[in-house]
C-alpha cells in the first residue's frame, strides 16, 4: 500500500531565498498529521508543490502513489487542499462554486455529496448565496467544501480556522475528525498549537526548509523535561539566584523553567532568602507550544 504522500529529497528555491532544502517526509494513509513551522518555514511552498502550482527544483513528491509531476492528473485527484488565502469567484453562488468544483474532477450528479457539504460545513442557508456576500468565515468554509468535493483521499489543510469563531472551528474539527475516521488523510498546518496537540498523531516541524523535528506528538511532549511556574512577585524583581530558570516576563508575572516538581521547593526558600512574597503561582502543564519553542531556540 503506497503513502498517502511522500516526499523525497526535495529541495526548491525562489532566486536567493531557499524555501526548502533536502526535506524527506512520508505520511502513511489515514493519519492525522501536522505540519508545523513559524512563518517563511517553508510549510505552503511544500504544499504548492504537491498541488502542482509550483516544480522543486530537486527531488520527488508523490501523493497515493502517483508522482506529483510526471502523473499529475491523478496526483490531483487524490488531493483536496484548504488555502490559507480567501480566493473566490464573485459571480457565482455557494452551491454554484462546488459543482463548478466537481466539474472541474469530471463529476456529474454530484449534488447528493454537495448536499452533505453544505449541511456539515452549515452553508445550507447560504447555498444560494453569492460568494461576494458571505463573511470571511463563511468564505473560509466554501473553501473547505471545495477541497472536499471530489471525495479525495488525502486532504491538506492551510490553516483553515484563521479568522474563524469558535462555534465554527469546533463543528468544522468534527466534520474532519470523522473524515479521518472514515479513511481520509489529513494534514494540518496551523499555528493554533493547541489544536495540533489534540489533532494530530504525528507532526513534522520545519524551519528554514529543513525537518528538524519528526515524532508522534507524544514523544514530542516527552522532549520538553521540567515544570514550568508563573508568578507574581512582590516586590517585583527576580533574584538573581533564579535567573538561571527564567524564561519569559509575562504582563507582570515572571515565568520559570524548572527542571522537575522537586525544584519548586528550593525555588520558593531562595524567593524568601532574597525578601520576596510570591503573590500568585501558577503550575503549568507542559504542551506542544514549550515543544515547539525550544526545537525552534535549539535549532
Amino acid at each position: 500500500m503506497p503513502s498517502a504522500i511522500e516526499v523525497r529529497e526535495v529541495s526548491k528555491r525562489y532566486r536567493s531565498v531557499r524555501a526548502l532544502s533536502g526535506v524527506d517526509l512520508k505520511i502513511e494513509q489515514g493519519e492525522f498529521f501536522g505540519l508545523l513551522g513559524p512563518n517563511g518555514a517553508g510549510k505552503t511552498t511544500l504544499i504548492s508543490l504537491l498541488a502542482g502550482l509550483a516544480r522543486p527544483d530537486a527531488g520527488t513528491l508523490q501523493v497515493m502513489g502517483h508522482d506529483v509531476v510526471h502523473d499529475y492528473r491523478r496526483a490531483r485527484s487524490a488531493l483536496g487542499v484548504v488555502p490559507q488565502e480567501l480566493v473566490f469567484d464573485p459571480f457565482f453562488t455557494v452551491r454554484e462554486t462546488l459543482r463548478i468544483q466537481s466539474g472541474y474532477f469530471g463529476l456529474r450528479h454530484n449534488d447528493e455529496w454537495i448536499d452533505q457539504i453544505l449541511e456539515r460545513l452549515d452553508l445550507a442557508a447560504k447555498a444560494d448565496s453569492n460568494m461576494r456576500t458571505l463573511s470571511g468565515g463563511m468564505k473560509r468554509r466554501v473553501l473547505v467544501g471545495q477541497a472536499l468535493v471530489h471525495r479525495p483521499p488525502v486532504i491538506i489543510l492551510d490553516e483553515p480556522t484563521a479568522g474563524v469563531d469558535v462555534e465554527l472551528r469546533q463543528g468544522l474539527w468534527r466534520f474532519i475528525r470523522e473524515l479521518n475516521e472514515a479513511g481520509h488523510t489529513i494534514v494540518l498546518t496551523t499555528h493554533y498549537l493547541e489544536e495540533a496537540e489534540a489533532l494530530c498523531g504525528r507532526i513534522a516541524m520545519l524551519k528554514q526548509g529543513q525537518v528538524i523535528a519528526l515524532d508522534t506528538t507524544r514523544n514530542l511532549l516527552r522532549h520538553v523535561s521540567g515544570v514550568r511556574v508563573r508568578m507574581r512577585l512582590e516586590p517585583d524583581r527576580l533574584p538573581v539566584t533564579l535567573r538561571e530558570w527564567h524564561v519569559e516576563r509575562e504582563g507582570d508575572s515572571e515565568v520559570l523553567q524548572l527542571p522537575d516538581y522537586a525544584a519548586v521547593e528550593p525555588m520558593l526558600g531562595m524567593l524568601r532568602t532574597g525578601g520576596v512574597r510570591v503573590q500568585e503561582l501558577e503550575v503549568m502543564q507542559t504542551d506542544l507550544e514549550d515543544v515547539f519553542v525550544q526545537l525552534m531556540r535549539k535549532s
